[in-house]
């Protein structure tokens, strides 16, 4: 053998360790009795996603405690729970006993500021009448003042003096008095201002008054049905995950601003589930899912999917680390019977396929993190990677495996060794509804 030839065969034979260390693929030997296995092949299916999931409704409105400044508020009449309710139905009421109480006072303020406002009218009417009688008389004064002083030439100079001096007092008279009279309209003004704004607040207050006593009486926004909340008041306001809290009741003290209740929308319910992310890509909406309810056995209802959560949904508190996506369906039809928290029964029909590439789900197993199957050979099984495209009715659809290959159905590694795992352990990964 030349060197080129050498050099080809170490290169092969380098090429076929790689591959066997990266595909990873063990040779296990064993019999067919020993290891249950089926075949690869090609079928006509229609993919199916089964699930779980909840009704829930689209629609629904808080009932709250008004938020009126004052100190709690008192449950006088409380729809009960499930109570079917129209738009405009009393649902909630509080003792409206402290608001009239203030609209009382505040109508007392109102009258007694609107009688102010009158007699500061009144004592600026005779304030003005006194000032214009003074005014004519200092202007009477004045005018006398002038007269004698024309006479000035006839008289002694002593005399034409104090004339003179008694003009000067009367114009200064009539000058402080007309200062004296704009001040007292001033102060009129002020007076009757004070008394105005007294009145504008006490009527504010007694229109406040009145829209709280009429917050007191709630009614229901829309049609639909009444769910009670637990009174976390009723614990001071400290509440725990798993703590057990009383409905409202009538006679509860309440904080303004507190949910009491909620109208629901029976007739727009709506299925909340979530799928694994092998299915999720073989979702899409306006599916046909098929659904049984729990709480309604024998009777079976249809819907369409809605949306499909494009992001994963996970609790923080979960220890599932599987990524799941949430789904919402839609009712074809409602039912009076259905309720929201009802548990749901999902199998929503997906694409029909041709010729898929089909195996059991429990031929399935994980390695390492990857889908691996363990394929007939010679006398033995070889660990190949391969490509879940879909899984229905605990089927995989693969598209990397040829029809006719014969794979194991149990971990031919573990069979041989008692169950005792490897570094690298081979565990089932798709069985029917596993995700």
């Amino acid at each position: 053998m030349d060197g080129g030839s050498k050099i080809r065969a170490f290169l092969l034979t380098l090429a076929l360790a790689v591959t066997c260390c990266a595909c990873r693929q063990t040779t296990v030997l064993a019999t067919d009795s020993e290891i249950p296995t089926a075949t690869v092949k090609e079928v006509d299916l229609q993919l199916k996603v089964f699930t779980t999931g909840v009704l829930r409704t689209s629609q629904s409105r808080t009932v709250i405690a008004p938020p009126i400044a004052g100190g709690t508020l008192q449950i006088i009449t409380l729809a009960r729970s499930g109570a079917q309710v129209h738009t405009g139905d009393v649902v909630l009421e509080f003792d409206p006993s402290q608001q009239e109480y203030n609209l009382g006072q505040n109508r007392s303020d109102l009258l007694q500021a609107e009688q102010e406002i009158v007699k500061a009218r009144a004592d600026a009417d005779v304030q003005t009448a006194e000032d214009q009688t003074a005014l004519l008389k200092a202007k009477y004064a004045v005018r006398r003042a002038e007269l004698e002083v024309t006479k000035n030439e006839l008289v002694s100079p002593i005399d034409a003096q104090k004339n003179l001096l008694a003009l000067d007092e009367a114009k200064r008279a009539l000058t402080q008095l007309q200062q004296d009279i704009q001040s007292h309209s001033a102060s009129n003004q002020a007076a009757l201002a004070i008394s105005e704004e007294k009145r504008h607040k006490a009527r504010l207050s007694m229109e406040q008054a009145e829209q709280n006593i009429k917050k007191m009486h709630i009614t229901a926004p829309i049609d639909g049905l009444v769910v009670i909340h637990g009174n976390r008041d009723s614990t001071g306001g400290f509440f725990m995950d798993g703590m057990t809290l009383p409905d409202y009741h009538v006679g509860d003290q309440v904080n303004p601003g507190s949910s009491i209740a909620e109208v629901i929308d029976i007739s727009r319910l709506e299925v909340s589930a979530q799928v694994g992310e092998t299915d999720r890509i073989n979702l899409k909406p306006e599916q046909s899912v098929e659904m049984k309810i729990d709480a309604l056995p024998g009777e079976a209802f249809s819907g369409k999917v809605q949306t499909v959560g494009g992001a994963t949904s996970h609790e923080f508190w979960d220890d599932n680390t599987r990524r799941k996506f949430d789904v919402a369906v839609r009712l074809d039809k409602t039912d009076p019977r259905l309720r929201p928290g009802f548990a749901v029964r999902l199998n929503i029909l997906g694409d029909t396929l041709s010729r898929a590439v089909s195996i059991p789900g429990g031929a399935i197993f994980d390695h390492d993190g990857r889908k691996v199957v363990y394929c007939k050979r010679n006398r033995g099984f070889e660990m190949q990677e391969v490509k879940v495209r879909a899984l229905s009715e605990g089927r995989a659809i693969l598209s990397n495996l040829p029809p006719g290959t014969v794979v194991a159905l149990v971990n031919p590694e573990k069979k041989l060794n008692g169950g005792s795992k490897g570094s690298g352990s081979s565990n089932p990964s798709l069985g029917p509804g596993s995700n």
